[in-house]
């Protein structure tokens, strides 16, 4: 049996073919920001709104390929009360890692399996984030190094690079840092027949 990822990230199938899973990526066409969106109005916090959008990917893409399995993920940031976007500009990513330096983020990680339009399974992973007091001169070094590239993830960090460096500690799973809930994945493929027990 196959697997289709319903994610274009860049991490995500870098976990997955690292971990031998064979899959085809197909990434799902939603429009995140509306349904985020309705999700907060309804006071929705931060797990529930990742295992949303994790399985209204895989849903998406399940009805697309009849009788495949469909893994779709999401990741956020929730800091001060709000969900935080990617940045347009590096003085946009500046101005944002400046805020949350020395302070405590929430990351959460979600991902759902589908099939033929049913959801089968969801699984978030909340990890908290505690960012050192970053210097001027360490942001402008930072910033010098990764350029553009950190514009790609909502906390303008890769944490399996750099990125590292902008962290004191981190409570959580680190798959679910690079944006997969990996291992509780791994078991729900196992049970699906896509790996092997």
């Amino acid at each position: 049996m196959s697997l289709i990822l319903a994610s274009g990230s860049a991490s995500r199938k870098k976990l997955l073919t690292a971990a031998g899973v064979d899959f085809i990526a197909d990434p799902a066409d939603l429009d995140e920001v509306a349904l985020t969106r309705t999700m907060i109005e309804r006071g929705a916090d931060a797990i529930k709104v990742a295992s949303e959008l994790a399985g209204q990917k895989a849903l998406a893409v399940s009805r697309r390929h009849p009788g495949q399995l469909v893994l779709g993920g999401d990741s956020l940031i929730a800091f001060g009360g709000a969900f935080l976007s990617k940045c347009a500009s590096l003085e946009e990513a500046r101005a944002m890692l400046h805020k949350l330096s020395a302070k405590e983020h929430l990351l959460v990680s979600a991902a759902a399996l589908a099939r033929d339009g049913d959801l089968l399974w969801t699984h978030a992973s909340p990890c908290h984030m505690f960012m050192r007091s970053l210097s001027h001169k360490f942001l402008d070094d930072y910033i010098a190094q990764e350029g553009s590239a950190i514009l790609a993830s909502v906390g303008c960090y890769h944490f399996e690079g750099r990125g590292a460096q902008l962290f004191d500690k981190v409570d959580g799973d680190y798959f679910s840092v690079l944006g997969l809930p990996l291992l509780p994945v791994l078991a729900e493929l196992r049970k699906e027949g896509v790996l092997e027990q």
